[in-house]
């Protein structure tokens, strides 16, 4: 089977500045995908070019199409929600449901109302009258009506407090999600998407700098705390970074020999965050 998103020597220059420097990628029907960098490190050139919305370098297919010479047609199979309202403030819900019911044909109202229907949303409401939270569901629901093949979700939570954000991917695993969806999401708040994602992608200076599903990742990578006695014995493994924690060092190792590092201590699978800080070692420097 073909991947739904295809990406060959992918570039993006804006004046003299690479946003995206020759980047391959395959991203597979039936996956959450993490995308995941520093801010300026190419997320959002890259999800630009897959909807269709800048030029590049290179190729791209995005299921089957090319997102910049035939974006009408992959609209009709593609759902985005940015970190920005963009529902006009005068807007009543029950317009917006009908706008978008009269602009895009994969579109059920009967989905949308059942998915506000657990909330305090209601037809006569305007966008000025709910709060961003009410907002980021009612976005949720027009988009979670569509039946597209490819969600992108570009900090949907930001700005959200912690009781929004679980309940947004709560309804996006159990309502929406699919083995014939695909959904790409970028956030800073890794820690709380790390539970739904089958694939993760480090992105660094326009480059690709990991990608992999998240059981190669637990394989790859290893943690372990190290007594002082036994530190510099970890160091001569070349751990990718080192930390201290109550006295200890938790030593993060790339490809090491497990039963090596069974012996400095315990073993545990890193989290993304504390990958994606080793990962990105400098760049905030």
């Amino acid at each position: 089977m073909s991947p739904i998103i295809r990406a060959r020597k992918l570039g993006k220059r804006y004046g003299t500045t690479r946003a995206l420097d020759a980047v391959d990628f395959d991203i597979e029907a039936g996956r959450i995908v993490g995308l995941i960098g520093p801010n300026g490190a190419g997320k959002t050139t890259a999800l630009k070019a897959i909807l269709g919305l800048t030029d590049y370098e290179g190729e791209l297919s995005v299921l089957g199409l090319d997102p910049h010479t035939q974006r009408t047609q992959l609209m009709e199979h593609v759902c985005f929600i940015a970190d920005v309202a963009v529902l006009p403030r005068w807007l009543r819900v029950g317009e917006a449901i009908e706008f978008v019911a009269g602009v895009h044909p994969r579109f059920s109202r009967e989905k949308c109302r059942a998915f506000l229907s657990h909330t305090k949303i209601t037809d006569g409401m305007r966008v000025r009258e709910l709060s961003k939270g009410m907002i980021v569901q009612l976005h949720l629901a027009l988009v979670m009506a569509i039946d597209a093949k490819l969600l992108v979700l570009d900090e949907p939570t930001l700005g959200l407090d912690i009781l929004y954000r679980k309940s947004f991917y709560e309804s996006l695993l159990s309502d929406y999600f699919d083995e014939q969806k695909t959904i790409i999401v970028t956030t800073h708040q890794v820690e709380e998407i790390e539970h739904i994602l089958t694939d993760l992608m480090f992105i660094q200076g326009g480059r690709i700098v990991l990608s992999a599903t998240m059981e190669e990742v637990g394989e790859r990578y290893a943690e372990v705390m190290v007594n002082p006695d036994k530190a510099d014995a970890a160091r001569a493994l070349k751990p990718l970074n080192e930390r201290q924690v109550f006295g200890k060092s938790i030593f993060l190792f790339d490809g090491a020999d497990r039963t090596r590092l069974a012996e400095l201590g315990e073993i545990h699978k890193p989290s993304v965050a504390d990958l994606f800080v080793a990962t990105m070692k400098g760049t905030y420097a």
